[in-house]
């Protein structure tokens, strides 16, 4: 079959080690099946993979992607939830991978994957909407509407709009009745974080009119001190990810005088997936895609991710 794996990783050249052709056909072991995958979406963490982050070398050559949407050996019409762990929070499983870091993932014909997580795609969303779901929108879903234990009508700002996670945030946080304000060096990413529903958008480190309930954090130490700063005395800080930095200054004084919280949050729950679907069934709001290609044109795909020329999903099709 077709599929995209990485075959090297190198930190400075990451395409390197980009390999596009045949590869075998997924095993099913016990209590695993196999999905034709339809679709499948981008993340950065394809990208960490082929820097070598997070990747034994000798798992590779392994089959790229979380994020697939196809149809399971029955004929149904599924989504695929990319954490692989047990008990009721997979994500809190120790022992917990993703797709594409034990076991080959999903940019390719077919996927293996255990039965448990499948999740039934609604006829409403379209495969390519459904690929985008299971990392960078649930993993949206999980930070706003589990882990930042807020009540609509609260304030909400995202720190980079422009990457997948940021642009869910947005469009899940409007949809679920906050109040997003964005920030985002690029003007044309603020226009457009403003047309998914922020009601204010800024230049990062920025004044902000008032403090805010949370803040959303993908940045990490480019925009650590803002977030902190931009927080009410009692507010929270929920993380998801480091892309400019894992280490910033902690500014604990702040941290306790203030009495603010920091929460991380890591990818979400099978539940978490099928109830994401069903909201956005509910209500009309779909992920927004930046560009779709076809599998066999993942390179161009990656080289947009590389150079930070995207906003929203990029998205493959089979």
């Amino acid at each position: 079959m077709f599929a995209v794996t990485a075959t090297q990783t190198d930190p400075d050249n990451p395409l390197a080690g980009l390999t596009l052709g045949e590869h075998p056909e997924p095993e099913a072991k016990d209590g695993w099946t196999t999905v034709s995958v339809r679709a499948a979406a981008l993340n950065h963490h394809d990208l960490w993979t082929l820097k070598g982050v997070g990747i034994r070398q000798d798992r590779l050559p392994i089959v790229l992607g979380c994020d697939a949407a196809g149809v399971d050996e029955d004929g149904n019409d599924v989504i695929v939830h990319s954490v692989i762990g047990t008990g009721a929070d997979e994500t809190l499983d120790p022992k917990r991978s993703l797709l594409s870091e034990i076991h080959d993932g999903t940019f390719a014909e077919r996927v293996a994957v255990p039965r448990r997580n499948l999740v039934p795609k609604p006829a409403a969303l379209s495969f390519e909407q459904a690929a985008c779901l299971p990392t960078a929108w649930l993993t949206a879903y999980r930070m706003l509407f589990d882990k930042a234990g807020l009540e609509p009508g609260s304030t909400v700002l995202v720190q980079g709009a422009g990457g997948g996670v940021a642009t869910a945030l947005i469009a899940l946080g409007r949809a679920g009745g906050y109040r997003m304000w964005a920030t985002s060096r690029s003007e044309e990413k603020r226009e457009r974080a403003r047309s998914l529903g922020a009601d204010q958008v800024f230049e990062p480190g920025a004044r902000l009119p008032e403090r805010v309930d949370a803040v959303m954090e993908t940045v990490g130490q480019a925009t650590w001190d803002h977030s902190l700063k931009s927080l009410k005395p009692g507010g929270r800080i929920v993380v998801s990810g480091a892309t400019s930095g894992a280490v910033p200054p902690a500014d604990l004084n702040r941290v306790f005088f203030l009495q603010l919280s920091v929460v991380g949050s890591t990818m979400g729950t099978r539940d978490q997936l099928q109830r994401l679907a069903v909201f956005l069934e509910q209500t009309g709001l779909r992920p927004v895609i930046d560009r779709t290609l076809p599998l066999r044109e993942a390179r161009d795909g990656f080289a947009a991710m590389a150079e930070g020329d995207l906003f929203g999903k990029i998205v493959f099709t089979v």
